[in-house]
């Protein structure tokens, strides 16, 4: 008999015959129709005598004067004797009185089905055993960390709306799209977060739009830009930052996080991309004009942000009210003065009310005109002729930097944004200044 132990590969095969036959006959043809045939060597009753054939597993159903089934035989023989005699019996063409067929179907490798067996029992002991064991010091930190922020959660209103534990008394606060994305944002310190819950905006959040600054902070997929649509219909946001193209707001990490939020803009420079209608855009840049009059806008991010790698890209974020820049006061006589002189008086004149960006050279003259939305991507394609810009917009810190990258003398928008660093090789204006 065969041991188990030291089987190295099976035979499967299978079997037909015209006619009615049972388990004896087709052993029995196996013996004797491959009995000299592959030489002494091979002769399959030494081999099973000295256990390197095993027992011959053979099943045989009969019906409508048919018989079909299969053979399995265990062989410890190296590759090439277990395939001759696998080759072999393809040769016994007549069981007892029936003609019959045999197909080899296959040689299974026992070992390569042990090793998988292996590997999948080794995956469970991984995942399910070393689990238990006592996590790292930095692991319990973090995990302590995280779940004390995850209980900071509270809910907001009669329909118990997720939010961070900051929104009421921030001035400024992300609305998300779900209860996952306040989480995420709360294990990296991000406390004044609100969730809307879908396309369905309640109106407890519309009326909390109403007393904040708002960033909506959606998905990068179809279903965040139908949730600013709606955001843009019933509530009253100021800024506008979407997660990386593919990715979900739960699915961010922190680097990421900041990256989006540096890269809001403002919502009248969206008006025209989510097609809002002239009676709407009106409302918004009224409420928003009513939310940010005499003061400057504070970013919708937290102060307590905990972990250190990022601080420097939170400071944009993070400067402090006195720190942060605000339009300059002149008296009314140099302000009066200024607007008879300034070159820029009429393509102010001109922009108002348009949303439109003008480059302009030394001699004032136009190089290229486009909407406010693409003056960032205008601005880094330019070739280094542009000296001025003013466009019917807010001057964001990202039109700055890249201004101060090209070498551009003046800018001059609608009205100033929260800026951090204001270079002095730029000389910045509000249109209300001139």
């Amino acid at each position: 008999m065969q041991n188990s132990d030291t089987t190295k590969y099976i035979i499967h095969a299978t079997i037909k015959a015209d006619g009615v036959i049972e388990r004896p006959d087709v052993v029995g043809a196996i013996f004797g129709q491959t009995e000299g045939l592959i030489g002494s060597d091979l002769d399959l009753r030494e081999l099973q005598k000295s256990g390197r054939i095993g027992r011959l597993e053979v099943n045989i159903k009969s019906n409508m004067g048919k018989s079909g089934g299969t053979i399995e035989i265990p062989s410890s023989l190296d590759k090439v004797e277990t395939a001759v005699l696998a080759a072999s019996l393809e040769t016994i063409d007549r069981i007892g009185p029936c003609i019959s067929n045999i197909s080899v179907q296959k040689i299974e490798d026992v070992r390569s089905s042990k090793r998988k067996q292996v590997v999948d029992r080794a995956k469970h002991i991984l995942t399910a055993m070393f689990d238990e064991m006592l996590p790292e010091s930095q692991e319990i930190v973090d995990e302590v960390r995280q779940s004390v922020r995850i209980e900071e959660m509270t809910t907001y209103g009669k329909d118990n709306i997720p939010m961070g534990p900051n929104v009421l008394d921030s001035d400024a606060i992300i609305v998300v799209e779900g209860r996952a994305d306040v989480l995420n944002l709360l294990r990296y310190g991000i406390k004044n977060s609100i969730a809307v819950g879908g396309t369905n905006v309640p109106q407890a959040v519309v009326d909390l739009c109403k007393k904040k600054t708002v960033t909506a902070f959606t998905d990068g997929d179809r279903g965040g830009e139908l949730i600013i649509k709606e955001l843009l219909q019933v509530a009253d946001i100021d800024y506008i930052s979407r997660a990386p193209d593919g990715k979900g707001v739960e699915e961010l990490v922190q680097k990421e996080i900041v990256k989006s939020l540096r890269q809001k803009i403002p919502v009248e420079q969206a008006l025209d991309y989510y097609q809002v209608g002239k009676k709407r855009r009106i409302a918004i840049v009224a409420a928003t004009k009513k939310k940010t009059d005499g003061k400057v806008v504070e970013p919708a991010v937290s102060e307590e942000v905990e972990l250190k790698p990022a601080r420097e890209e939170l400071a944009e974020f993070e400067a402090p009210e006195a720190e942060k820049p605000r339009a300059r006061v002149e008296p009314r006589e140099e302000k009066e003065k200024e607007v008879k002189e300034s070159p820029f008086q009429e393509h102010i004149s001109q922009l108002s009310g348009t949303l439109s960006a003008r480059m302009i050279d030394e001699q004032n003259n136009i190089i290229n005109e486009v909407p406010v939305r693409d003056l960032a991507n205008a601005l880094k394609d330019s070739n280094g002729n542009v000296k001025s810009v003013v466009f019917d917009g807010v001057i964001t810190q990202r039109i700055v930097d890249i201004a101060a990258e090209k070498g551009i003398g003046t800018l001059i928008g609608a009205k100033m944004g929260s800026l951090v660093k204001s270079p002095t090789s730029i000389h910045i204006e509000t249109s209300s200044e001139l």
